[in-house]
């Protein structure tokens, strides 16, 4: 084996890794961001349940003016 070729292949083998620890780290990201979109949907389903406790026409006719 010439030496070109094996320092092609300890490269190619070097990016490769690289290339798996880029894939694993955007996984890792994925999953977190799943994981946020799941909280919120969830605490939006907790606060549509609260307001839906509310007595009818609460906040229907608010006197803003100061």
């Amino acid at each position: 084996m010439n030496p070109a070729s094996l320092a092609a292949a300890l490269s190619g083998a070097q990016i490769a890794s690289t290339q798996m620890a880029l894939a694993a780290k955007m996984t890792r990201m994925n999953a977190d961001a799943q994981s946020a979109i799941a909280q919120v949907v969830d605490a939006a389903a907790q606060n549509a349940q609260r307001l839906s406790q509310n007595a009818a026409g609460v906040g229907r006719n608010v006197d803003i003016r100061a």
